[in-house]
């Protein structure tokens, strides 16, 4: 059943401090509304349970992609077409880039936001492991103020997040640090495009001296939140990289993610799957 469109409400505040001020005087009342990808399948499902929504696909100050000499700082409305078209992307975070790729198709990368992307918490979304992966930090904004949040810290529980019911996430950063590194994205998925991820995989490591110098794993769909794997980095960082330490560190693995059963896929399927995936990449790194 369709929603009934006269009983929602949306406002276009013409600046983010006017949007701010209607967050703040009335929290908990009003929602961001950015690209509107995931909100308006909700809507034409009969599904979408809040009323009033800001929309904030217009804010300038939301926009743009700013290139340090140490950090990338990505507005939070950067389109998925965006994030593919910036060469520095392109060169230091590909598996960003890929993400953005594998993103629905052009329609919804030409409107679908990094930052709505992240708020919307889904753990099953392309971006979030890649932004892991790259040690992204979340700026957020408030009329109190602002401050900056560890992507890693960011999701608390399913759909929980570090963001106040007065806050917009205003942009995205991530330190220019990649040199060197091995990235590795995959996306297990129904089909090649515009399907919903099985299993996302997005992996970067450095080897010095024979030994993991640097390394991140990150994941999604396989916990109720896009998943850092801390514990088996921690299985595997200043270790020789040889059959031992991998088969130590998949076996951690193996307990740290916790995948469920829904309409997309079992259990026993991303499990299996994902630690394929962590082989695999363990091998290319050791080949590299």
């Amino acid at each position: 059943m369709r929603a009934y469109v006269p009983a929602y409400e949306l406002i276009l505040p013409a600046t983010l401090n006017e949007a701010l001020d209607v967050l703040a005087r009335d929290s908990g009342t009003w929602k961001a509304f950015a690209g509107g990808t995931d909100l308006m399948v909700l809507l034409e499902a009969g599904k979408l349970p809040h009323q009033n929504y800001v929309n904030i696909w217009n804010l300038k100050e939301l926009r743009g992609i700013e290139v340090t000499d140490d950090q990338v700082i990505l507005g939070a409305l950067t389109t998925y077409t965006e994030v593919q078209n910036h060469p520095v992307l392109q060169t230091e975070f590909p598996m960003l880039c890929e993400a953005a790729r594998e993103t629905g198709g052009i329609a919804i990368q030409n409107r679908g936001t990094l930052g709505g992307n992240i708020v919307n918490a889904s753990p099953a979304a392309d971006s979030p492991p890649a932004l892991l992966a790259y040690d992204a930090e979340l700026e957020l904004i408030s009329k109190t103020g602002e401050r900056r949040v560890p992507y890693s810290s960011f999701h608390r529980g399913y759909k929980q997040m570090d963001i106040r019911p007065d806050e917009l996430v205003r942009a995205i950063r991530l330190p220019r640090s990649t040199g060197g590194l091995t990235h590795y994205y995959r996306k297990v998925g129904t089909r090649k495009a515009q399907g919903n991820s099985k299993i996302c995989f997005a992996a970067t490591a450095q080897i010095n001296d024979a030994r993991v110098s640097h390394l991140r794993i990150a994941l999604g769909s396989v916990a109720p939140i896009p998943l850092r794997c801390f514990e088996t980095e921690r299985a595997l960082l200043n270790h020789l990289l040889n059959e031992d330490s991998t088969e130590a560190a998949v076996s951690t693995f193996a307990k740290e993610i916790s995948p469920i059963d829904d309409i997309r896929s079992s259990r026993d399927y991303r499990l299996h799957v994902s630690i394929n995936l962590l082989r695999d990449f363990l091998t290319r790194l050791l080949n590299s």
